[in-house]
Order: structure tokens, then sequence, then C-alpha cells
């Protein structure tokens, strides 16, 4: 657990500089990506939002307890303490439609991009990886285990839960833990 709550966090980051970044890009190749959304996206769709502030004594391997349900059905999950899962807790109470990707993910469209500036080095995903894909702009749920390591997938967390549950999502809500 990080000394910041996260509700903390989530009011400081107005604070900060304001980006306008678009949702989900629906113009890309599904097969030029690992993780991609090729489907349901809000073209030309921008909304305004804060890029998080990093807690004082905070570091990318202290971990953030979240909720999360499945299709309604709670399951224990963490974020890691990169900027990009502390920029997903600012968008947090989070629901998201996902979709089947090859066979190894779900994947859904946040309302907007994460901020990836100080990416930890990439590491390759793995079954119940919360991901984020930066070029596409999308979370995958991984059920599986993902490509090679890429600095354009970024492991926000880890979700756990059995691969049947993962693979069969069709709903994923993301929220503070209390």
């Amino acid at each position: 657990m990080i000394s910041v709550p996260l509700r903390a966090l989530a009011r400081a980051a107005p604070a900060a500089a304001l980006l306008a970044l678009t949702a989900c890009s629906n113009g890309s190749p599904e097969a030029a990506s690992p993780s991609g959304l090729s489907s349901s996206a809000s073209p030309g769709r921008q909304q305004e939002t804060a890029a998080p502030t990093t807690p004082p004594g905070s570091d990318r391997n202290t971990s953030m307890d979240i909720r999360v349900t499945l299709d309604g059905r709670p399951v224990d999950a963490t974020l890691n303490n990169s900027p990009a899962a502390r920029d997903l807790v600012t968008l947090l109470l989070l629901t998201l439609d996902l979709d089947d990707f090859h066979g190894t993910e779900r994947i859904g469209c946040p309302p907007r991009k994460l901020n990836t500036s100080g990416a930890p080095e990439p590491t390759a995903a793995k079954a119940g990886d919360l991901a984020y894909y930066a070029p596409w702009g999308n979370l995958a749920l991984f059920h599986r285990g993902g490509p090679s390591a890429s600095a354009d997938l970024l492991v926000l967390g880890q979700i756990h839960a059995g691969p049947d549950q993962l693979a069969g999502a069709g709903r994923i809500t993301l929220e503070a833990a209390a």
C-alpha cells in the first residue's frame, strides 16, 4: 500500500497541467498490435484531463489496492504505482465493456488516453495482468501469456482471478478501495 490515500491522489491530480487526449483509436489495423481495439471507439471524442502528480516517497514497486468486479463478481486486484496506473486511478469509478482480442486478452477503452511519461521498463504480459496499450489507448486484461515485452504495452497491475473467468469477462468495473 502507498502512504498517500487514493482519494488524496485523485484530489491532487486536477492541480496538474491539463491534457486533451483522444479516446481509443479505431483506425489502426488489429494485426499491428498485441493489444488494440478496432470498434466501439468514438472518433474525435476528446476530454480534458489532469496529469497525475507523484506522491512523496512513492515508487513503481509499491502497489495500490483497487476493487474490481468482472461481470458483477468481485475479484482481488492491485495496481502498481507507475504514472499510467496512477492516472487510471483518476478515472475511477470506471466500467468498461470488454471484447476478445486474439484469444489472449479482453480489451476495452477508457474515456481518454493515460499518461505514459516515466513508464517503467517493459515486461511481457502474463495471465492476470491489467495492461495499457499506449498507441491505441486501450486497457487489456490478459487471460493468457501475452506478447514479448514492448515499450508500448504497460503493465498496470494484476487481477487475481482464474483464466476462465478472465477469458469470459464481458464487463469490468474498477473502483478505488475504501
